[in-house]
């Protein structure tokens, strides 16, 4: 056993020496040491806990994006700038905040693409007691000549595919409304979640909860001092962190086990939400928005198989370049898939949307998945049978939650004085 452990830690060392390691390496190896000298008692996913909850969340690499968005930035303005930086969320900065102000005047929330997504399907929707439409909204449905009615709760179907044509999406991305409407407008609407940030004391594990079982798509790290965000840590960020981890004890141990041994995917076939191929791709948002999830698969009409997969990110398609649908007289999640790929192919060589469907089978490996994932920067993989059938889907948050466990009394008191939702939030 311990000429096996030695073995292990000359392989590690040998590697660490040949290849340059990353900031996101470096980290794993820090786990690597605590996980050597954990109790041996403890069970690998207690150990993991352990070490997690070791390692304060100012030891994660900080991101690149420094991106913060002002409470006065238009809806066009902010699109336009979420899409220009590749990506999908931003914190929003109160402008009217004084400058000494707390972390929790200065920053109203994050907003996002599904959020600004939702809260356009919200306001097309028609009036009723529960939703009343306001003046905004009125201005809207005349501004979209009356075809925001596909936009309704009702189903669509295929023969509402012509309904919601590149006009529809023209009109609205010209509209003044569209314009004039301000983020600070709809900071109702955008939080999916309460505002919530870490300091950098707090740990990895705090940290790596709010993003599986809590289902924070992001966790923005604090800096008392100056009261300003110093890191955004987003599920991408983690799995990639855990692809760079690849032959680390502590990583192996976990990653070489089945997606059916960890108990993924967690999802059976029948209760995945699905959208059809010649069904309006705006059902495919309305659902999204409804069952508060982040993509859907386009199935083939009259069969199981996907040919494509359709999430909230892509939203900025339809609001930053509706020019590319006037070939189509409908654009259905067929249509949209092919419009996107087409476009795609002219000006970004390397985004997701061109990998197509990206599938996995439930004996391949975590750590295979994880590598998937990191290398074609996407969010989530559907299990397919071996003739191609959904059988479930994997997303980011599940292998975090396999990763980490919640102990019992963990939070405590945490989530008090966190800055609650506004009376008029509606997600």
């Amino acid at each position: 056993m311990a000429m096996a452990m030695a073995s292990v830690q000359l392989e590690r060392q040998t590697s660490i020496q040949d290849s340059p390691r990353s900031p996101e390496a470096k980290l794993g190896m820090q786990v690597e040491d605590l996980w050597d000298v954990q109790e041996p008692e403890l069970s690998p996913n207690e150990k993991l806990n352990a070490c997690f909850e070791s390692i304060p969340v100012s030891a994660f690499p900080i991101s690149p994006q420094g991106i913060e968005m002002k409470s006065d930035a238009s809806l066009a303005e902010a699109v336009q700038i979420l899409a220009q930086n590749k990506i999908l969320s931003a914190p929003v900065v109160d402008v009217d905040a004084p400058e000494d102000a707390t972390w929790m005047d200065r920053y109203i929330g994050i907003v996002e693409f599904a959020g600004i997504a939702v809260w356009i399907l919200q306001q097309s929707e028609p009036s009723s007691p529960r939703s009343p439409s306001s003046p905004n909204g009125a201005e809207f449905a005349i501004t979209a000549n009356g075809m925001v009615s596909a936009a309704g709760l009702g189903a669509l179907g295929p023969e509402d595919a012509s309904i919601t044509s590149g006009d529809f999406f023209e009109a609205l991305t010209s509209s003044e409304f569209y314009k004039n409407t301000k983020v600070r407008d709809i900071s109702g609407s955008f939080r999916w979640a309460p505002f919530l940030a870490l300091q950098k004391s707090n740990t990895f594990l705090t940290m790596l909860l709010l993003l599986s079982k809590y289902k924070m798509k992001s966790v923005p790290v604090l800096d008392l001092g100056d009261g300003k965000i110093d890191n955004i840590i987003t599920q991408s960020a983690v799995i990639h962190m855990l692809a760079e981890c690849t032959g680390l004890h502590w990583f192996e141990s976990w990653g070489s086990k089945k997606l059916s041994e960890i108990g993924l995917p967690t999802m059976s076939p029948e209760h995945i939400i699905t959208v059809y191929e010649d069904e309006p791709v705006l059902q495919a948002f309305k659902l999204m928005r409804k069952k508060r999830i982040g993509g859907i698969p386009v199935i083939e009409c009259g069969g199981k198989k996907a040919i494509g997969n359709i999430s909230l990110r892509d939203v900025q398609f339809l609001l930053t370049a509706p020019d590319i649908y006037r070939d189509y007289r409908s654009i259905t999640a067929k249509n949209f898939l092919i419009a996107v790929r087409n476009y795609l192919e002219k000006h970004e060589k390397r985004s997701p949307m061109l990998s197509g469907m990206i599938t996995c089978k439930r004996d391949e490996t975590v750590k295979e998945l994880i590598q998937k994932l990191d290398s074609e920067k996407i969010q989530r993989v559907y299990v397919t049978d071996e003739d191609g059938n959904l059988e479930g889907v994997i997303t980011l948050r599940d292998i975090i939650s396999r990763l980490v466990h919640e102990p019992r009394g963990y939070f405590g008191d945490f989530f008090d004085g966190v800055l609650p939702l506004p009376e008029n939030s509606r997600v």
